[in-house]
């Protein structure tokens, strides 16, 4: 049997509006007394919530993470600062009660069961600071989807016009592509639409190659007056959400400022790949210290970018990567997009190493992995990225040793293949 470690500890089943406590105490060598409550999720019965686990001395608390409404508790219960309580953020998946016996009271008893006999493993909470700047920089990424989504309506619309200019131009919105927009949504200025060659001499830059193309693919476009109200529509929301992402961006510098993230916002820049948006989610989502990490496989594997295991009678099998943090992994992964593309770096030898092995997704993935290794090593000693240049790892160099010693013994077959065909 598992013996209990925490004398005094509450579970907490979370709801909208309401939650179910149970309160578990007595000796760790004896069998636990519980209570249950239910409160509501109001602030006065928060409050009333807390003043109840303070009399009870509850020194520990557990909550699923429920959605959002596992916030609202914790705000409350972390309010108090002469109230020490420690509380423990559980993976929904960890703590799944049995089927068929699973009510509210239930559930919080099984929390409180498990808090009790240490085994339940943690999830990271942020402080307050990170907190707050991690709901502007999924904002910000949140907006950027959207502008994603209108700019493929508009280009269904264009479809549906028999306007054909995204299989010439590589970016519609370029501004080659704007302008031709323009013109067929408003003329160029004169009596009636434009002509196709008319359009097609709008092109700048190295669409100017293109001009043949250009005209082909407006020769002939069916565009109405419907299309062209969507066009403008979707237009005005694209140029709405540009102006609302300037101002996140705005708002996210001045809360790395006040949260004193500046330095660690810094150092995570130096780093190849990294700008100042992926810093930004990366100290939104995992914060500066890296002390809630004991190494950094620990990190990568909470990022979801670490390796899976799969054995099973001492055969190593292929395993997906390890699920984590979405928004930190979406972040890392479009890094190392760049950090492959920088010159003599350890992520493009890593990469150009894989790709021929594994394909190019999962060389991303794994040259993701070393990059979140890497800012871990940046994090925890508060220097600057150290360019590596592709050196090779101990176990690489053990590697390679093994391999070419055994190509030298498949060649010196041949020596003495040869000797024996002399004699």
């Amino acid at each position: 049997m598992i013996p209990a470690i925490i004398e005094r500890c509450a579970g907490i089943d979370v709801g909208k509006k309401f939650l179910a406590v149970c309160v578990m105490t007595g000796p760790a060598h004896e069998e636990a007394k519980a209570e249950v409550r239910k409160f509501g999720t109001i602030r006065s019965e928060l409050e009333a919530l807390r003043q109840w686990l303070q009399s009870e001395g509850c020194t520990h608390v557990v909550m699923e993470s429920t959605g959002v409404y596992w916030k609202p508790v914790l705000n409350i219960l972390e309010d108090d600062p002469q109230y020490a309580l420690k509380i423990v953020l559980a993976n929904p998946q960890q703590v799944k009660a049995v089927t068929g016996h699973k009510t509210d009271p239930h559930d919080a008893r099984w929390l409180a069961h498990l808090l009790r006999h240490g085994m339940i493993r943690p999830s990271f909470i942020p402080p307050r600071a990170i907190r707050e700047l991690r709901d502007f920089t999924r904002r910000r990424k949140q907006m950027i989807g959207i502008a994603a989504e209108e700019r493929n309506r508009v280009q269904k619309v264009l479809e549906d016009a028999n306007v054909k200019i995204g299989d010439v131009l590589s970016d519609v919105f370029g501004l080659s592509g704007q302008l031709m927009l323009e013109a067929l949504v408003n003329g160029l200025g004169g009596d009636g639409q434009p002509s196709a060659f008319d359009i097609a001499q709008l092109a700048r830059g190295h669409a100017k190659k293109k001009l043949n193309e250009l005209t082909a693919a407006l020769q002939g476009h069916q565009m109405r007056d419907s299309h062209r109200a969507l066009i403008r529509h979707a237009m005005r929301h694209m140029a709405f959400l540009a102006e609302e992402i300037e101002t996140l961006d705005r708002d996210i510098a001045t809360l790395i400022g006040d949260a004193s993230l500046t330095p660690a916002y810094e150092l995570l820049q130096t780093i190849p790949g990294i700008k100042s948006q992926a810093a930004a989610t990366i100290l939104a989502e995992s914060g500066p210290d890296m002390k809630q990490f004991p190494k950094a496989a620990n990190f990568s594997s909470w990022s979801g970018l670490a390796p899976g295991n799969n054995e099973s009678a001492g055969k190593k099998k292929r395993a997906p990567a390890m699920k984590g943090n979405p928004h930190i992994k979406t972040a890392l992964v479009e890094a190392a997009w760049s950090a492959t593309r920088t010159r003599q770096s350890e992520f493009q030898d890593r990469y150009q190493r894989l790709r021929p092995k594994i394909g190019h997704k999962r060389a991303i993935v794994a040259s993701a992995h070393t990059l979140a290794l890497r800012i871990y090593d940046v994090l925890q000693a508060g220097l600057p990225y150290q360019a590596r240049g592709g050196k090779l790892t101990p176990r690489s160099v053990n590697r390679l040793v093994r391999h070419h010693t055994r190509r030298l013994k498949c060649l010196h077959r041949w020596l003495n293949d040869q000797g024996t065909a002399d004699e």
